[in-house]
């Protein structure tokens, strides 16, 4: 969540440092951290940005898994989940990221999990600053702990994620990323 908010704030030359072996999840959103990085405030940097723009899509994909990149004048996503749950079902968003679409639109979207798999994940040694203050906890109906605050919260939470790891190719990318699950 960190890393989204840096790259869609076009922060990308920080020092992070931390006191605790992962980043604070906040309230399980981006939403703190843009506020964080809005406070501190961002230095231009006297050296020209570099960019990896998309010349030739680019694909991969794992069983009904898939992930590409498109040519494209802008950053845009398009992200689309699919899960055997009454409020997911299929969630289809496309949007193109900018910062004020991603503090608006994007970083609101909190993480979410499955109760059934809280235990598994706990047994592993995940998800331990979890709770029911910083994710969406889904069980075998609905949501038990919050309201939304976007109907498709899920798969702009999926977005946001996605966002985060495409940062870590070391350059914002002028391009369409499309994924799947």
């Amino acid at each position: 969540h960190l890393l989204a908010a840096l790259v869609s704030m076009n922060v990308d030359d920080v020092l992070v440092e931390l006191n605790s072996p992962e980043v604070p999840i906040m309230d399980g959103s981006a939403a703190p951290f843009i506020y964080l990085i809005q406070e501190a405030g961002v230095k231009p940097l006297q050296a020209p940005r570099k960019y990896l723009k998309i010349v030739r899509p680019i694909a991969i994909s794992k069983g009904d898994k898939r992930i590409s990149l498109y040519p494209s004048d802008h950053f845009k996503v398009t992200y689309s989940i699919s899960f055997d749950h009454p409020l997911l079902r299929h969630q289809t968003r496309t949007m193109r990221i900018t910062d004020e679409t991603f503090v608006e639109e994007i970083a609101p979207a909190r993480t979410f999990g499955f109760l059934k798999e809280v235990e598994m994940l706990r047994q592993r040694g995940l998800a331990l600053g979890g709770s029911l203050d910083n994710a969406i906890v889904l069980g075998e109906t609905g949501v038990l702990n919050n309201t939304l605050r976007f109907e498709d919260e899920f798969v702009r939470h999926k977005i946001l994620d996605v966002i985060g790891d495409l940062s870590l190719v070391g350059h914002p990318v002028i391009g369409h990323l499309v994924a799947h699950r």
